[in-house]
This record gives C-alpha cells, sequence and structure tokens, in this order.
C-alpha cells in the first residue's frame, strides 16, 4: 500500500504545470483566427464605408453642378477624397454613372443620378501572389441616387 501511494504522488507531481501548457496551446490556437477574422472584417467594413460615403458624395456633387463636364470633375474629386480618407487608392475602384431619364444629359430637370463604386479589398496578411490572381480579394460595392432639382437644371 505504501509502494502504491508513493507511485500516485509521483504521478500527482509529474502533472504539474501542464495546464497552463494547454491552456496557452488551446487559447493560442483560438485565438489566431479570431484576430484575423477581427482583421478581416475591419478591412471589409472599412472598404464598405469608403464606397458608400463616395458614391453618396459623388452623385451630390455632381447633381448640383452647373454642367456635365464640372458635375463629372467633381464627382471624380469627391470619389478620390473618399476612398483616400479610408486608405483605398482610387485606382482599385471601378465607378459607374447612371442618368435617367435622359442618359446622355444627367443634369435634367427632376431626373436622377446614380454613381455605383466598386472596390476589390485585399485581405489581410495574403501574398500578393495570391491577391493578384484575386482568389485573395472579395468585391464591395456600393450605390447612391441623388435628385437633379426640378426647378434648376437644364430642359
Amino acid at each position: 500500500m505504501l509502494l502504491w501511494r508513493r507511485w500516485g504522488e509521483r504521478r500527482l507531481q509529474s502533472d504539474r504545470g501542464s495546464a497552463s501548457l494547454e491552456f496557452l496551446g488551446v487559447g493560442l490556437l483560438l485565438l489566431l483566427p479570431t484576430v484575423y477574422l477581427i482583421l478581416v472584417m475591419a478591412a471589409l467594413q472599412g472598404a464598405a464605408l469608403a464606397a458608400e460615403g463616395a458614391a453618396r458624395h459623388a452623385a451630390r456633387m455632381y447633381a448640383v453642378s452647373p454642367d456635365d463636364a464640372t458635375g463629372r470633375e467633381r464627382a471624380e474629386r469627391a470619389i478620390a477624397f473618399g476612398l483616400e480618407d479610408f486608405g483605398i487608392h482610387r485606382s482599385t475602384a471601378t465607378v459607374g454613372v447612371e442618368c435617367r431619364p435622359r442618359p446622355a444629359s444627367c443634369l435634367t430637370r427632376a431626373g436622377t443620378i446614380t454613381v455605383v463604386v466598386r472596390v476589390e479589398v485585399v485581405l489581410p496578411l495574403l501574398p500578393e501572389v495570391v491577391a493578384v490572381r484575386s482568389r485573395g480579394t472579395v468585391p464591395v460595392e456600393a450605390s447612391a441616387t441623388a435628385p437633379v432639382s426640378r426647378l434648376w437644371g437644364s430642359e
């Protein structure tokens, strides 16, 4: 019986400290994917806010412009400023402008101007080789519509 007790005491003493090591190991295995998920979600949310803000301001700037050429210039500046504010380069975004009821003239009275901004978000911590082939990117798109005044604009 005495031998059994000594063996049991040695067994308990040999396991000391293993719980903290197991906790650290499992904690790291759970923490790393969680941190990466937070980084990805932050990048996507930033791009969504940038695209939405750029589209909204571009549509507004176009709608209050005196002519189409000035409207396009102001809209382009608003898009570049809105994207750069969130650290997104203008070259990574594609922009579309749609005018109704007459597509040839956006500043038609009581018309609407719709601006669509699409941004490709590169997932964080991925090698450039993966991102170049568009497997490591997520498209984010936002659109905004602004009305042209009924009392002001071209016929």
